[in-house]
């Protein structure tokens, strides 16, 4: 398969950054990206690249048209942050850096920080989804599923499941343009094939759904479920 997609080296890293930072490729940016390549189906790159211009809108209050220009304009306010901001900020904080921050980073990556997302996974599994789904058990998934198949918690409906994973909202600061990687999709497949019910991924801020709106297709795939 032909790749499209420019290799950056390795200043991929700060672009990344800087982009999700300043959410400047949020969908209130650039579009629903993901929804508007579902709605094109492209055959070839040109296609896509066509569609996008002529469709494109961002996903705002008053939307607006997005033109070759927009984008255009997005970098270069991206190089502002980077160059500006991201670089001086960066600077001090190399400057800054001793061994010992290195070592409580190491000790708070793996204990504090893997006690706050078990904390978060618990609220929002007892504090939202059980209280809007009272007919549905809701299990933490084995550790080889955890591993092999993406999800955190399984929604037991009869004899069948749906999944469902759980992000910070730091994962993805930009969850509303978030698609998970090809694994996870073959994951998230294999998970429906076993279990009869699909994945669903929720963002979470501060123990709380912050995609609400996959709730209702959760709603929904739970009657389907019970059909």
């Amino acid at each position: 398969m032909k790749i499209y997609s420019k290799n950056f080296g390795k200043k991929e890293k700060v672009l990344n950054y800087a982009c999700q930072v300043y959410q400047l490729s949020r969908p209130n940016k650039v579009g629903a990206v993901m929804s508007l390549i579902r709605q094109c189906q492209p055959k070839s790159f040109e296609d896509w690249e066509r569609w996008y211009f002529e469709n494109a809108h961002t996903v705002a209050k008053h939307p607006a048209k997005v033109t070759k220009e927009v984008l255009e304009e997005l970098g270069e306010r991206l190089h502002i942050k980077i160059t500006e901001i991201v670089i001086p900020e960066w600077r001090e904080a190399f400057r800054q850096l001793t061994l010992q921050d290195c070592v409580d980073y190491i000790y708070n990556l793996t204990i504090n920080r893997t006690y706050d997302g078990f904390n978060r996974e618990k609220s929002v599994v007892t504090d939202e989804l059980e209280v809007r789904f009272p007919g549905v058990r809701f299990v933490e998934s084995e550790p080889e599923l955890d591993h092999a198949g993406d999800v955190d918690y399984l929604g037991c409906v009869g004899e069948r499941a749906f999944g469902i994973q759980i992000k910070p909202v730091t994962a993805a600061a930009s969850f509303g343009n978030y698609s998970p990687s090809e694994r996870m999709k073959a994951s998230f497949r294999e998970f429906e094939r076993k279990y009869g019910g699909k994945v669903f991924i929720l963002f979470s801020l501060d123990g709380e759904i912050a995609n609400g709106e996959v709730l209702a297709e959760i709603e929904a795939e739970i009657e389907r479920l019970r059909a």
